[in-house]
Protein backbone atom coordinates (compact mmCIF):
# COMPACT_ATOMS: atom_id res chain seq x y z
CA UNK A 1 0.00 0.00 0.00
CA UNK A 2 2.02 2.65 -1.39
CA UNK A 3 -0.36 4.99 -2.52
CA UNK A 4 -0.73 6.41 0.70
CA UNK A 5 -2.88 10.08 0.30
CA UNK A 6 -3.21 12.56 3.41
CA UNK A 7 -6.02 14.87 4.08
CA UNK A 8 -7.34 17.44 6.55
CA UNK A 9 -10.41 16.03 7.72
CA UNK A 10 -13.36 17.94 6.16
CA UNK A 11 -17.17 17.86 6.75
CA UNK A 12 -17.25 14.81 4.39
CA UNK A 13 -14.83 12.83 6.03
CA UNK A 14 -16.76 12.63 9.44
CA UNK A 15 -17.92 8.80 9.21
CA UNK A 16 -14.59 7.72 8.35
CA UNK A 17 -13.17 9.62 10.67
CA UNK A 18 -15.76 7.72 13.48
CA UNK A 19 -14.43 4.32 11.96
CA UNK A 20 -10.97 5.24 12.51
CA UNK A 21 -11.33 6.99 15.90
CA UNK A 22 -13.55 3.89 17.37
CA UNK A 23 -10.72 2.10 16.67
CA UNK A 24 -8.33 4.18 18.26
CA UNK A 25 -10.14 4.15 20.98
CA UNK A 26 -10.66 0.51 21.57
CA UNK A 27 -7.18 -0.19 21.17
CA UNK A 28 -6.40 2.05 23.60
CA UNK A 29 -9.72 0.08 25.79
CA UNK A 30 -11.31 3.21 26.32
CA UNK A 31 -14.86 3.08 26.18
CA UNK A 32 -16.86 6.17 23.97
CA UNK A 33 -20.40 7.35 23.57
CA UNK A 34 -21.57 9.06 20.15
CA UNK A 35 -21.69 12.34 22.34
CA UNK A 36 -17.84 11.69 23.16
CA UNK A 37 -17.16 11.71 19.29
CA UNK A 38 -19.61 14.90 18.73
CA UNK A 39 -17.81 17.12 21.07
CA UNK A 40 -14.12 15.75 19.64
CA UNK A 41 -15.55 16.32 15.89
CA UNK A 42 -16.82 19.65 16.99
CA UNK A 43 -12.75 20.78 18.18
CA UNK A 44 -11.85 19.36 15.10
CA UNK A 45 -14.79 21.76 12.54
CA UNK A 46 -13.70 24.08 15.09
CA UNK A 47 -10.09 24.71 14.78
CA UNK A 48 -9.17 23.76 18.65
CA UNK A 49 -7.75 20.51 17.60
CA UNK A 50 -6.46 19.46 13.42
CA UNK A 51 -7.18 16.04 11.90
CA UNK A 52 -5.17 14.57 9.11
CA UNK A 53 -6.53 11.17 7.46
CA UNK A 54 -4.54 8.84 5.73
CA UNK A 55 -6.33 6.72 3.08
CA UNK A 56 -5.40 4.00 0.97
CA UNK A 57 -5.43 3.83 -2.87
CA UNK A 58 -8.93 2.63 -3.14
CA UNK A 59 -9.75 5.57 -1.07
CA UNK A 60 -10.20 3.71 2.05
CA UNK A 61 -9.49 5.63 5.50
CA UNK A 62 -6.58 3.63 7.20
CA UNK A 63 -5.34 6.47 9.33
CA UNK A 64 -5.73 9.52 11.61
CA UNK A 65 -3.74 11.97 13.64
CA UNK A 66 -4.84 14.53 15.98
CA UNK A 67 -2.51 17.67 16.48
CA UNK A 68 -2.17 20.78 17.86
CA UNK A 69 0.04 24.33 18.77
CA UNK A 70 0.99 24.72 22.07
CA UNK A 71 3.47 27.01 23.41
CA UNK A 72 6.70 26.39 25.13
CA UNK A 73 7.69 29.47 27.21
CA UNK A 74 11.37 28.58 28.43
CA UNK A 75 12.50 28.00 25.00
CA UNK A 76 10.10 30.97 23.64
CA UNK A 77 8.38 29.06 20.82
CA UNK A 78 5.74 27.16 19.74
CA UNK A 79 5.40 23.60 19.06
CA UNK A 80 2.81 21.07 17.65
CA UNK A 81 1.45 18.20 20.00
CA UNK A 82 0.91 15.03 18.56
CA UNK A 83 -2.39 13.69 20.18
CA UNK A 84 -3.22 11.09 19.00
CA UNK A 85 -1.91 8.50 15.82
CA UNK A 86 -3.64 5.18 14.47
CA UNK A 87 -3.62 3.44 12.02
CA UNK A 88 -6.20 0.70 10.97
CA UNK A 89 -5.03 -3.10 11.87
CA UNK A 90 -5.18 -4.14 8.42
CA UNK A 91 -3.35 -1.13 7.21
CA UNK A 92 -0.24 -1.11 9.91
CA UNK A 93 3.51 -1.66 7.84
CA UNK A 94 1.82 0.49 4.84
CA UNK A 95 3.44 2.69 5.77
CA UNK A 96 0.58 5.10 6.43
CA UNK A 97 2.26 5.98 9.99
CA UNK A 98 5.08 7.34 9.15
CA UNK A 99 3.39 9.48 6.40
CA UNK A 100 0.81 10.83 8.59
CA UNK A 101 4.04 12.07 11.27
CA UNK A 102 5.53 13.96 8.06
CA UNK A 103 2.27 15.61 7.21
CA UNK A 104 2.24 16.82 10.64
CA UNK A 105 6.24 17.58 10.47
CA UNK A 106 5.60 19.38 7.48
CA UNK A 107 3.24 21.73 8.75
CA UNK A 108 5.35 22.57 12.04
CA UNK A 109 8.12 23.70 9.23
CA UNK A 110 5.48 26.22 7.74
CA UNK A 111 4.76 27.24 11.02
CA UNK A 112 7.73 27.81 12.24
CA UNK A 113 7.11 25.02 15.28
CA UNK A 114 10.60 24.20 17.41
CA UNK A 115 9.80 20.79 17.67
CA UNK A 116 6.77 18.26 17.74
CA UNK A 117 5.68 15.76 20.86
CA UNK A 118 4.06 13.27 21.67
CA UNK A 119 3.64 9.97 24.01
CA UNK A 120 2.61 6.56 23.64
CA UNK A 121 2.23 3.93 26.11
CA UNK A 122 5.13 1.96 27.28
CA UNK A 123 3.86 -1.69 25.60
CA UNK A 124 3.42 0.13 22.19
CA UNK A 125 6.51 -1.85 20.95
CA UNK A 126 4.92 -1.60 16.87
CA UNK A 127 5.05 1.86 16.51
CA UNK A 128 7.79 2.63 18.86
CA UNK A 129 10.12 1.09 16.54
CA UNK A 130 8.98 3.63 13.90
CA UNK A 131 9.07 6.57 16.49
CA UNK A 132 12.29 5.69 17.43
CA UNK A 133 13.64 6.17 13.55
CA UNK A 134 11.65 9.43 12.96
CA UNK A 135 12.00 11.14 16.25
CA UNK A 136 14.09 11.26 19.70
CA UNK A 137 13.10 9.88 22.70
CA UNK A 138 13.41 12.04 25.62
CA UNK A 139 13.96 11.29 29.39
CA UNK A 140 11.51 12.96 30.31
CA UNK A 141 8.35 11.46 32.33
CA UNK A 142 4.86 12.26 32.09
CA UNK A 143 2.34 12.75 35.27
CA UNK A 144 -1.72 13.34 35.38
CA UNK A 145 -3.93 14.16 38.04
CA UNK A 146 -7.07 12.83 37.49
CA UNK A 147 -9.78 15.79 37.94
Amino acid sequence: MSDITIVTAGDSDRSAWNELHAGFAAFYGVQQTDEMRDRVWSWIRGGQLECRLAFDGAGNPIGLTHFREYVRPLFAARGGFLDDLFVAPEARGSGAAAALIRAVADIGHERGWSSIRWITRDNNYRARTLYDRVASRTDWITYDITL
